[in-house]
């Protein structure tokens, strides 16, 4: 009970310090370049400069709401003063290019761009605007914005509570998700109107961020339901299994890199790298059939 408090007071510190976004562009090419990267942000799977290389129907603000001008987790407010910063997953020092461009591998389902096109500058140009007048604070050990890297995600305390995941979480989930998901993402997790799939080839792959149940957890009891995120922790778990458990494609690093005459330099150590969603449920120890009950 003390711990929850804890949490509680400290992730209310957190969006307390989250500044409101900046309303007045910069001028002249820098300006026009904001705008570009917002207008990217917004329209990542239909615009020119980036369609080809998103694989499903997300777009960046389908995870970083509002264009990331929100104060939950996700903000893009703050985020490029933590940069150059530590990624375990690529064990290097990533740019915020380095960042934005791994997304279309993962949570775009497509390739990666080529770091310094035009688009890639433009993303990083609107979302450093989004950081105008923050402190920086490169982050040593994670590649978070300082305002959420103590809860994204909150893995000490979740991952004994995953872990002890069955079926019955699984159904509850189900039972969840259709009373308080279904309605803009549908029955089915295709989506509804501008609102994004949630499972199936449209969606993210099995790399992204949001295919862990640990950040999945985190990120929907942070925001959602859209506008009131109220989910307990424990129906925020029950919702990621049920998700999460749902077929998606699979990733393998290699499928999402564009040819090495093309690619330009990548920016990592780790060269090889799959997951399924049956490899994500087993990084906690679970057996996706007995959670789905498949006979």
């Amino acid at each position: 009970m003390k711990k929850s408090i804890l949490l509680l007071s400290i992730v209310s510190i957190m969006f307390a310090q989250v500044p409101d976004a900046p309303t007045v562009y910069p001028k002249g090419e820098v300006g026009k370049m904001v705008k570009l990267g917002k207008d990217i942000i917004m329209n990542t799977n239909t615009h020119p400069l980036t369609k080809e290389y998103v694989g499903n129907a997300l777009k960046c603000t389908s995870c970083h709401l509002d264009g990331g001008k929100t104060k939950n987790l996700g903000t893009f407010i703050g985020t490029a003063a933590a940069f150059p910063a530590y990624s375990k997953r690529e064990k290097t020092v990533q740019t915020l290019q380095d960042r934005i461009n791994n997304c279309f591998m993962r949570s775009m389902n497509g390739v990666r761009p080529i770091v310094d096109t035009e688009a890639s500058i433009a993303m990083t140009t609107y979302i450093t605007w989004l950081s105008s007048g923050a402190t920086m604070k490169m982050n040593e050990k994670k590649p978070v914005n300082e305002h959420f890297t103590k809860v994204w995600p909150n893995t000490k305390e979740l991952t004994p509570l995953i872990k002890k995941a069955n079926h019955e979480n699984y159904t509850n989930g189900m039972n969840l998700y259709n009373n308080k998901c279904s309605s803009c993402h549908g029955v089915d997790g295709q989506g509804i109107a501008t609102f994004p799939p949630v499972w199936g080839s449209n969606s993210y792959n099995t790399g992204a961020g949001l295919s862990k149940l640990d950040k999945m957890t985190t990120w929907l009891k942070h925001n959602m339901p859209l506008g009131n995120p109220n989910l307990t922790q424990q129906e925020a778990i029950d919702i990621s299994i049920y998700v999460n458990a749902q077929e998606r494609d699979a990733f393998d690093l290699k499928e999402h890199l564009l040819p090495r005459e093309k690619m330009g330099y990548y920016n990592s150590k780790v060269l090889e790298e799959k997951h399924t969603v049956e490899s994500n449920f087993k990084a906690f120890g679970l057996d996706l059939n007995k959670i789905r009950n498949d006979k």
